[in-house]
Protein backbone atom coordinates (compact mmCIF):
# COMPACT_ATOMS: atom_id res chain seq x y z
CA UNK A 1 0.00 0.00 0.00
CA UNK A 2 1.45 3.50 -1.03
CA UNK A 3 0.73 6.77 0.22
CA UNK A 4 0.68 9.74 -1.47
CA UNK A 5 2.11 12.46 0.25
CA UNK A 6 -0.31 15.56 -0.03
CA UNK A 7 0.79 18.97 -1.22
CA UNK A 8 -0.55 21.73 0.51
CA UNK A 9 -1.49 25.11 -1.18
CA UNK A 10 -4.04 28.03 -1.31
CA UNK A 11 -6.77 27.74 -3.31
CA UNK A 12 -5.14 30.75 -5.97
CA UNK A 13 -2.01 28.25 -6.19
CA UNK A 14 -4.42 25.33 -7.13
CA UNK A 15 -5.68 27.92 -9.49
CA UNK A 16 -2.12 28.76 -10.80
CA UNK A 17 -1.35 25.42 -11.81
CA UNK A 18 -4.13 24.47 -13.48
CA UNK A 19 -3.87 27.64 -15.69
CA UNK A 20 -0.03 26.68 -16.36
CA UNK A 21 -1.15 23.00 -17.22
CA UNK A 22 -3.76 24.23 -19.72
CA UNK A 23 -1.84 26.61 -21.60
CA UNK A 24 0.89 24.00 -21.56
CA UNK A 25 -1.33 21.72 -23.21
CA UNK A 26 -2.29 24.10 -25.60
CA UNK A 27 1.22 24.66 -26.59
CA UNK A 28 1.39 19.97 -27.42
CA UNK A 29 0.08 20.81 -30.97
CA UNK A 30 2.30 23.85 -31.80
CA UNK A 31 4.91 21.71 -30.91
CA UNK A 32 4.05 18.81 -33.28
CA UNK A 33 3.74 21.05 -35.97
CA UNK A 34 7.10 21.87 -35.54
CA UNK A 35 8.61 18.99 -36.00
CA UNK A 36 6.86 17.69 -38.28
CA UNK A 37 8.04 21.44 -40.20
CA UNK A 38 11.22 20.09 -39.58
CA UNK A 39 11.41 17.06 -40.73
CA UNK A 40 10.07 18.11 -44.19
CA UNK A 41 13.38 20.00 -44.10
CA UNK A 42 15.43 16.70 -44.74
CA UNK A 43 18.39 15.36 -42.88
CA UNK A 44 17.96 15.44 -39.08
CA UNK A 45 21.46 15.00 -38.03
CA UNK A 46 22.04 18.33 -38.96
CA UNK A 47 18.23 19.95 -38.22
CA UNK A 48 18.41 22.35 -35.48
CA UNK A 49 14.96 23.16 -35.36
CA UNK A 50 13.66 19.80 -35.74
CA UNK A 51 16.24 19.09 -32.67
CA UNK A 52 14.85 22.04 -30.51
CA UNK A 53 11.37 21.24 -30.84
CA UNK A 54 12.21 17.80 -29.88
CA UNK A 55 13.77 19.23 -26.62
CA UNK A 56 10.82 21.88 -26.11
CA UNK A 57 8.57 18.78 -26.76
CA UNK A 58 10.80 16.83 -23.68
CA UNK A 59 10.37 19.97 -21.36
CA UNK A 60 7.10 20.33 -22.00
CA UNK A 61 5.68 16.85 -21.20
CA UNK A 62 7.77 17.11 -18.11
CA UNK A 63 6.10 19.90 -17.11
CA UNK A 64 2.84 18.66 -17.92
CA UNK A 65 3.92 15.22 -16.05
CA UNK A 66 4.73 17.03 -12.89
CA UNK A 67 1.68 19.73 -12.49
CA UNK A 68 -0.78 17.01 -12.81
CA UNK A 69 1.10 14.91 -9.92
CA UNK A 70 0.63 17.99 -8.19
CA UNK A 71 -2.97 18.75 -8.74
CA UNK A 72 -3.86 15.20 -8.70
CA UNK A 73 -2.00 15.16 -4.83
CA UNK A 74 -3.41 18.84 -3.96
CA UNK A 75 -4.89 19.60 -0.44
CA UNK A 76 -6.33 23.31 -0.50
CA UNK A 77 -6.50 25.07 2.50
CA UNK A 78 -8.43 28.28 3.23
CA UNK A 79 -6.47 30.29 5.98
CA UNK A 80 -9.72 32.05 6.95
CA UNK A 81 -11.13 28.60 8.23
CA UNK A 82 -7.96 28.04 10.46
CA UNK A 83 -7.46 29.32 14.16
CA UNK A 84 -5.48 28.78 16.93
CA UNK A 85 -2.13 29.90 18.55
CA UNK A 86 0.55 27.62 16.34
CA UNK A 87 1.92 28.91 12.90
CA UNK A 88 0.32 26.65 10.59
CA UNK A 89 0.33 26.17 7.17
CA UNK A 90 -1.41 29.40 5.35
CA UNK A 91 -1.21 31.43 8.59
CA UNK A 92 0.27 34.69 8.46
CA UNK A 93 2.97 35.61 10.57
CA UNK A 94 4.63 39.40 11.84
CA UNK A 95 8.24 39.26 12.89
CA UNK A 96 10.27 41.79 14.51
CA UNK A 97 14.17 40.75 13.36
CA UNK A 98 17.03 41.15 15.41
CA UNK A 99 16.52 45.59 14.59
CA UNK A 100 13.26 45.48 15.67
CA UNK A 101 12.09 45.76 12.18
CA UNK A 102 8.55 44.26 11.69
CA UNK A 103 8.35 41.72 8.71
CA UNK A 104 5.07 39.90 7.80
CA UNK A 105 4.70 36.85 5.73
CA UNK A 106 2.19 34.34 4.99
CA UNK A 107 3.19 30.22 4.99
CA UNK A 108 2.50 29.17 1.42
CA UNK A 109 3.33 25.82 -0.72
CA UNK A 110 6.83 25.81 -2.52
CA UNK A 111 4.79 26.82 -5.65
CA UNK A 112 2.90 30.27 -4.82
CA UNK A 113 6.24 31.39 -2.59
CA UNK A 114 7.45 34.56 -3.05
CA UNK A 115 9.04 36.25 -0.57
CA UNK A 116 8.98 39.95 -2.49
CA UNK A 117 5.43 39.49 -1.65
CA UNK A 118 5.67 38.13 1.44
CA UNK A 119 4.85 34.66 0.77
CA UNK A 120 7.37 31.90 1.80
CA UNK A 121 7.28 28.06 1.53
CA UNK A 122 6.61 25.69 4.37
CA UNK A 123 9.73 24.09 2.92
CA UNK A 124 12.28 27.14 3.14
CA UNK A 125 14.68 27.34 6.25
CA UNK A 126 12.41 30.33 7.95
CA UNK A 127 9.12 28.61 6.96
CA UNK A 128 10.41 24.93 8.79
CA UNK A 129 11.79 27.10 11.75
CA UNK A 130 8.23 28.99 12.14
CA UNK A 131 5.69 25.86 11.75
CA UNK A 132 4.91 25.24 15.62
CA UNK A 133 5.73 28.48 16.98
CA UNK A 134 3.60 30.83 18.95
CA UNK A 135 3.53 34.34 19.53
CA UNK A 136 6.87 35.62 21.58
CA UNK A 137 8.93 32.34 20.77
CA UNK A 138 12.18 33.27 19.69
CA UNK A 139 13.64 31.56 16.85
CA UNK A 140 16.59 31.33 15.23
CA UNK A 141 17.03 30.84 11.20
CA UNK A 142 20.13 29.54 9.44
CA UNK A 143 19.83 31.35 5.88
CA UNK A 144 22.17 31.52 3.41
CA UNK A 145 23.23 35.22 4.56
CA UNK A 146 23.72 34.02 7.71
CA UNK A 147 22.06 33.62 11.13
CA UNK A 148 19.01 35.46 11.66
CA UNK A 149 16.95 36.09 15.04
CA UNK A 150 13.51 36.50 14.96
CA UNK A 151 10.40 36.85 17.50
CA UNK A 152 6.76 36.04 16.77
CA UNK A 153 5.20 39.52 16.86
CA UNK A 154 1.49 38.53 15.79
CA UNK A 155 -0.44 35.46 14.14
CA UNK A 156 -3.11 35.67 11.50
CA UNK A 157 -5.53 33.94 9.65
CA UNK A 158 -6.80 35.53 7.17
Amino acid sequence: MSITEKVPMLAEGYEMLTAELKALRLERPRIIDAIEEARAHGDLSENAEYHAAKERQGQVEASIGDIEDKISRAQIIDPATLSGDRIVFGATVTLLDDSEKSIRYQIVGPTEADAKVGRISYNSPLGRALIGRRVDDEIEVTVPSGDRFYVVEKLEFI
